[in-house]
This record gives C-alpha cells, sequence and structure tokens, in this order.
C-alpha cells in the first residue's frame, strides 16, 4: 500500500493560533504595567501635595514665630508694651490714680484691637499702622515711671502688701481661735436651765432623794471586784448620760456594769436626780462630789495648790499675763477645773477597785467594753491607745525640750498616746506609786517652763514606761475636729468627740452629731422642754 506523503500544511496553521495567543498575553502585561505605573503615580502626587500643604502650614506657623522673636518686630515691641502696661494698670488702681489706669486700659485695648486684625488678615504688623498706637503707648509708660511706677518701687510695694496681709491673717486666725474656744466653752442654755430644773426638783422631791438613796445603800456592786467598773469626772449631765446609755445599751450584760461618776457641789444635785429618775438598763450608777474627798487638799495634791493661785487664775481667764505667743488653747480655764485633774487620783477616789476604764465625757460607747478587763497589760499601768502615727503626737510636741530634766528623762520622739478611754491597772498603780510620780513632776512645773498646764503633758510624764498600747479600734478619736475615716467609726468601740466641736454644741461638726443624739434620750420630759 502507498504512504501518504507528510502534509506540511497542518503545522503552519498550527502556529497562527499561537502567535495571536502570545500577542495577546503581551497586551494584557504591558496594560497592567501601564496601570500600576500610573496608579503609583497618583498616589505619589497626593502624597506631596499633603506634604506641600503640610510643609506649607509648617512655613506659616515659622514666619509668625519668626515675627515674635525678630528684635525689629514692631508686633513683638507692641506685646512687651501691653505687658508692663498691665502690670502699671494694677499699680495705678493701688495707689488711687483711677484716671491713669483709666488711660492704660483704654490704650491696652486700642493696641489688643490692632494685633487681633493682624493676626486676621494672617499679616505681620507694620510701621507705619501701629506708630501711632506705639507712641501713645511709650508715653504713658514714660508716665508711668515718672509717677515711680518702676520695677523697684513695684517690688517693695508688693513686699508691704504681702506683709500687712500676713498681718492681718494672722489677726484673724487668733481672733477665729479665741471665738472658737468661747463657743466650745459655753454651756448652752438647755443645758443649763436642765441643770436648775433638776436641781430644784430634786430638792423639792422627797421620794426622788430616798429612791436614790435607798439604792446606793443596798448596793454592793460599787466594790465587786468582779464586776466591770467605770468612771467619768464631768459636770455635765447630758453628756455623762450619753457615755452611761451608750454603754448599757451596747453591752451584753448591762447588771455587770458600774458607773462611778464625780462631779462638782453645783451639779451634784442635778446629777443625782437625773441618774435617780433614769434607768440605764440595769446599770448601777454612784454619783459623789471631789468635795467631799477629804484627802483633797493643797499640801497633798500640787496642782490645787497652784490651781488656787491668783496668777495662775488671771493667766487663763484675762489672757493677759504670760508669754502672749501661748496658743489660746492652752489658756483653756476648764484646766482650772479638778474634775480635769481627778484622773491622776482614781486609786485615791476609789481605793476599793482593782481595775477601771475611765472615759471622757465626749465620747460615745458603740461596742461591748467588758473584754477591756482581761487584757494583759504586761506589768504596766496604763492601757491606751497610741496616736503617734503622725509625728506631731510625738513628746517633743507637747513637752519643753529646751529644758535639760525634759530632754535626760524622756525620748522625743516616744510615742503619745491618748486620755479618754483609758484601761487602768490600780493594784500596780499602787505599787509604782505613779500619783507620787505625778506629783513629783507638777513640783518641777510650777514655773510652767516643762509643759503649759493641761492634762495630757503630765500623763505622758507620769505613765512615761507605763503605758501599754492597745489595739486602735478601741479609741477612735477625731469627731470634735476632723474628717475620720468610715471605717474607722463602723469598728471603732469608743468614739471621741475631742475637740472644740463638741456634738452638744451648734458648732459641732453635723455629719457625726448623730452617733451621739441617738443616746441623749429625747423622750424624757425634762428635755422635751427645751
Amino acid at each position: 500500500m502507498r504512504r501518504r506523503a507528510t502534509d506540511f500544511r497542518r503545522p503552519v496553521r498550527r502556529r497562527v493560533p499561537d502567535v495571536v495567543w502570545w500577542a495577546l498575553c503581551s497586551v494584557v502585561v504591558l496594560l497592567f504595567i501601564y496601570i500600576l505605573s500610573k496608579g503609583g503615580q497618583i498616589e505619589s502626587r497626593s502624597a506631596l501635595s499633603k506634604r506641600i500643604y503640610r510643609n506649607d502650614r509648617f512655613k506659616e506657623a515659622l514666619n509668625i514665630s519668626e515675627e515674635m522673636l525678630n528684635p525689629n518686630s514692631v508686633t513683638r515691641q507692641l506685646n512687651d508694651q501691653i505687658s508692663l502696661a498691665k502690670a502699671f494698670v494694677v499699680i495705678a488702681k493701688e495707689s488711687n490714680n483711677l484716671q491713669f489706669a483709666w488711660e492704660l486700659s483704654a490704650q491696652i485695648r486700642n493696641s489688643q484691637i490692632l494685633l487681633s486684625n493682624a493676626a486676621t488678615r494672617r499679616a505681620p504688623l507694620t510701621t507705619r499702622e501701629s506708630e501711632i498706637a506705639i507712641r501713645d503707648l511709650a508715653l504713658l509708660l514714660y508716665q508711668a515711671q515718672q509717677l515711680h511706677y518702676d520695677s523697684a518701687t513695684m517690688i517693695m510695694r508688693l513686699k508691704a502688701k504681702i506683709q500687712a496681709l500676713e498681718e492681718q491673717t494672722s489677726s484673724v486666725n487668733e481672733k477665729s481661735s479665741k471665738y472658737g474656744q468661747i463657743a466650745a466653752e459655753e454651756v448652752p442654755k438647755s443645758l443649763y436651765c436642765l441643770g436648775v430644773r433638776l436641781t430644784t426638783e430634786w430638792f423639792g422631791n422627797l421620794n426622788l432623794q430616798k429612791k436614790f438613796t435607798e439604792k446606793m445603800q443596798a448596793e454592793r456592786k460599787l466594790r465587786d471586784n468582779n464586776l466591770y467598773h467605770f468612771c467619768v469626772f464631768s459636770d455635765n449631765i447630758i453628756a455623762t448620760s450619753v457615755v452611761v446609755n451608750s454603754t448599757a445599751i451596747n453591752s451584753k450584760n448591762p447588771d455587770t456594769v458600774v458607773f462611778h461618776l464625780v462631779t462638782d457641789e453645783i451639779n451634784y444635785a442635778a446629777m443625782k436626780a437625773w441618774f435617780a429618775m433614769n434607768d440605764f438598763g440595769g446599770v448601777t450608777v454612784e454619783v459623789q462630789k471631789f468635795e467631799d474627798f477629804s484627802w483633797l487638799n493643797a499640801s497633798y495634791v500640787p496642782v490645787l495648790k497652784q490651781l488656787q493661785d491668783s496668777e495662775i487664775q488671771n493667766y487663763y481667764f484675762s489672757g493677759s499675763g504670760g508669754d502672749s505667743r501661748t496658743p489660746i488653747k492652752f489658756r483653756n480655764p476648764k484646766y482650772l477645773s479638778m474634775l480635769n485633774h481627778l484622773r491622776f487620783y482614781i486609786p485615791e477616789v476609789f481605793p476599793a477597785l482593782k481595775k477601771v476604764v475611765f472615759l471622757d465625757d465626749d465620747v460615745v460607747v458603740q461596742k461591748d467594753l467588758s473584754h477591756l478587763f482581761s487584757i494583759d497589760l504586761n506589768g504596766n499601768v496604763n492601757g491606751a491607745v497610741e496616736t503617734c502615727m503622725e509625728t506631731f503626737h510625738r513628746y517633743h510636741k507637747y513637752l519643753n525640750y529646751s529644758h535639760p530634766l525634759i530632754r535626760a528623762h524622756f525620748d522625743p520622739d516616744a510615742c503619745g498616746w491618748a486620755f479618754g478611754m483609758n484601761v487602768f491597772d490600780l493594784e500596780e498603780w499602787r505599787k509604782r506609786n505613779v500619783t507620787g510620780i505625778y506629783h513629783y513632776w507638777q513640783e518641777k512645773n510650777v514655773d510652767r517652763t516643762l509643759w503649759k498646764l493641761g492634762t495630757l503633758p503630765p500623763g505622758l510624764l507620769t505613765f512615761y514606761g507605763l503605758t501599754e498600747p492597745l489595739d486602735p479600734t478601741w479609741h477612735v478619736l477625731g469627731f470634735g475636729y476632723t474628717n475620720v475615716d468610715p471605717q474607722l467609726i463602723e469598728k471603732g468601740a469608743v468614739l471621741h468627740f475631742n475637740g472644740n466641736s463638741k456634738p452638744w454644741l451648734k458648732i459641732g461638726i453635723e455629719k457625726y452629731k448623730h452617733l451621739w443624739e441617738k443616746y441623749v434620750g429625747y423622750s424624757n420630759p425634762f428635755l422635751q422642754q427645751f
């Protein structure tokens, strides 16, 4: 059979479509490259235009800065004149030169208008348009210098003004302190009238006297050391009542609580009448007056002799004797009251007791205090809450360390503590003759060179090395002068209104008054009349 010859035309027909295909691919690639290159140019132009815009803004800001830094700039010159003119306006007003102050103020406004217009049109001021304003303001500044409104005079005047203001501030602070002290010492009319009415009731109601007398004669609890004994020395009937009432309400066993109250001759009858006609949940209450203590005489008690001294009385009541720099709080006449000093004679006041808790009359009890009597004082006499969390409650803030006797015996950085809630071990007190230590330091301070009269400084000396720190929650202070942490209020067993703002006064801190008032007992007929 004859073979067919090779057909060379078929391959030729296949090459034509391949060429077309490759041509189309090349066109597509070229088109894609062209599009990419165009997009890059557009993006670069956009970025370039943004950079140019930012550079224009930067150059604009730079031009303004250069204008203000240019020593030949009229804008800068006008700004400097305005600043100086403003200072002279103040001085002119202080010198009562109101006309000149008005002229300066008017020219300042004119100059500020020129600057505002220049800023609006974004073009610097020209010498021609600002010439008049600069000249007029320069004339006024020259006139101010002729009136001695120069810098040296201004500094001297300001110094004199500052000194005068400091003197005024000192005077106002002193008056404020005096008036605050007077307000704190003032007996509210309602409390005074209550005492008068209770005294009248006591002497006019024989049944009330008989009831109180029989109650005291039948009470063996007064000397039972298995009970919980508290003492308060006060002439404030309502305040003492709040201490007793709050302790009774928050006590787990009120029948085991005994209160020993000591007052003065004036309030003795009223105090007995109040505690005879009111029941405090089974709490036993004893009322005494310190005038009945035979041992309380000037031969035994050094402070009593000092309190009777006419110079001392003049120091506290007139405020004119002694060092005039002494703060008013140290001239409080309450320091003349023997009730304020009886805390150093507790073993003599209660000879049958072994342990007692001392409470000030400006406290509120909101926890059961029976656990205080089981605290181990580790051989110490006084259990108290320390107050040296801040530096101003250390010994050097209460005592005169320039005196060699103080410097030789006491560490200036020793921690202070608070009177107002104290646990006293009376057996240890008698054994260590603590009252004798108190007498020693009182006799050394007859000229008031060791400390100013009061009870805390001699207490710090008397119980130095004899004080056992208690947990701070037992005694929370500050309710009469500062803000107290709410968590401390909630945890506190005894809340102390130390300071001038007592809760029974109008100057008391309102947000803390309710802590005290809820124990007053306003349902009593004697209180409803006030």
